[in-house]
C-alpha cells in the first residue's frame, strides 16, 4: 500500500458510463431512480439511488462564541434534530451564497457582514446525489425575514436558540448531535480555529465541484429520457 502524496489527497470527478435509466418514484424534493451502469472491466451494474437538488447550511458563530441552532424534526428518523440553519438549492437563478444567506434570515433572523465556505459534503454518496455546502458566517446581526417567507409544516414548530460553540463539540463527540451539517460544520470550525486556519478558510464563492459533476450527470440522465434536471 503506498503513501498519496499531498497533491493526491483531494476527491476526482468521474463518471462512468450510464446505459438506462430508469425513474421508480418521483417525490417533492427528490426522485427514486435506477441507472443501469457500464463498469470499466466492461460489465453492467444497477444502482438505485436519489435526485436532490443540493443544499447549504450555515454556522454562524458570534463573537460571544455561540453558534446560531435551531431544533427541527425529521420525520425519516423519528428525531428532533438540533441543526444549524439550512435549507435547499432549489430556487431558480440563486447563487449558493444567496441561498444560504436567506436561510439564515429565514430561520434564524440573523445576517452576516463575513462569509467563508466553511467545508463541502456529500451527505450520503453511496445512497443519494445530494452535495452540501456549509458557510461560516461572522459578523452577526439582525436581521428581517425575507419579503414573502412564511414558515409551514416542520419549520412553523422550530425553536431557534443560541448554544455555546464548545457544548456543541462535546455533545458531538458524545453522540449527542448526529445532524451532518452540524457535526460536519461545528467539528470543521474547531479544526479551523485550533490549527489557526480561520483566516485561510475559501472565499464564500470559492469553486465547488460537486456542482459541476452533479449539472453534467444530470444532463447525461436526460438525454437518456428526458427527465433529470
Amino acid at each position: 500500500m503506498r503513501v498519496l502524496a499531498a497533491e493526491e489527497v483531494t476527491d476526482r470527478p468521474l463518471a462512468w458510463p450510464v446505459v438506462s435509466h430508469e425513474v421508480r418514484g418521483t417525490g417533492a424534493v427528490s426522485d427514486f431512480v435506477n441507472d443501469a451502469v457500464r463498469v470499466p472491466g466492461g460489465e453492467v451494474m444497477n444502482r438505485q439511488y436519489l435526485l436532490h437538488p443540493g443544499a447549504v447550511g450555515v454556522v454562524a458563530w458570534d463573537e460571544d462564541d455561540r453558534i446560531a441552532v435551531v431544533r427541527q424534526y425529521r420525520h425519516p428518523v423519528s428525531f428532533e434534530l438540533l441543526e444549524p440553519p439550512a435549507g435547499l438549492l432549489d430556487a431558480d437563478g440563486e447563487s449558493w451564497l444567496a441561498g444560504a444567506q436567506r436561510e439564515l434570515a429565514e430561520e434564524a433572523g440573523l445576517q452576516a457582514s463575513d462569509w467563508r465556505a466553511l467545508v463541502d459534503v456529500f451527505t450520503s454518496p453511496g445512497a443519494g446525489q445530494e452535495s452540501l455546502r456549509i458557510y461560516l458566517a461572522r459578523g452577526l446581526s439582525a436581521s428581517p425575514v425575507p419579503e414573502g417567507f412564511v414558515a409551514h409544516d416542520e419549520e412553523a414548530h422550530m425553536e431557534v436558540a443560541w448554544a455555546d460553540r464548545s457544548d456543541l463539540v462535546a455533545a458531538i463527540l458524545a453522540g449527542k448531535l448526529e445532524n451532518p451539517t452540524m457535526v460536519s460544520g461545528v467539528l470543521a470550525l474547531e479544526v479551523a480555529r485550533l490549527s489557526g486556519r480561520l483566516d485561510d478558510l475559501r472565499a464564500a464563492d470559492a469553486p465547488w465541484p460537486a456542482r459541476a459533476a452533479r449539472d453534467a450527470h444530470n444532463a447525461e440522465l436526460a438525454a437518456l429520457d428526458g427527465h433529470a434536471g
